[in-house]
Formats: structure tokens, C-alpha cells, sequence
């Protein structure tokens, strides 16, 4: 295993819960993460809306906002008032 990588064995509670250790929370300090899989494979990442983000619209321009586009950005400012 290189450097860049760590591996640690952690249980899971009756709940279905698991702690993501100190030292991976105090580097990537996550607010949220994002979970996926492929095949037997569960990956864990850090998540962040703005991280997500491009500029894009959100929903049809005709039908809402008086035909003009909202961008994902300013929903979100919107949003997080």
C-alpha cells in the first residue's frame, strides 16, 4: 500500500452505522459524504454541493421564472437563506 493510501477496519452497528476515523475527518473535514458501489466495491468520499456545481439550469426556462433560467449557483444561495 503507497503512502497516499489507508485502509482501516471499522464495524458496523446493529444500526447500520459506522465512525469514520479522526484523522480521515480531520483532513477532508466533511460536512457530508457521498456513497456509491460497483460490482463488491463501497466508496466513501467526501461531498460538497458547491463541489458539484457548474453552471447549468435548473429547470425549464419557458414554463418557470417568467421565461428566464435560473443557474444550480443562485438556487443555492437562494437556498442556504
Amino acid at each position: 500500500m503507497n503512502q497516499a493510501q489507508s485502509k482501516k477496519i471499522q464495524k458496523i452497528t446493529s444500526r447500520g452505522q459506522i465512525t469514520l476515523p479522526i484523522s480521515w475527518r480531520n483532513k477532508f473535514k466533511p460536512d457530508q459524504i457521498i456513497l456509491s458501489s460497483k460490482n463488491d466495491v463501497i466508496e466513501i468520499r467526501p461531498f460538497s454541493i458547491s463541489d458539484e456545481v457548474s453552471e447549468y439550469t435548473v429547470f425549464d426556462a419557458i414554463r418557470d421564472n417568467k421565461g428566464k433560467g435560473l443557474k444550480a449557483q443562485d438556487l443555492l444561495k437562494i437556498l442556504n437563506k
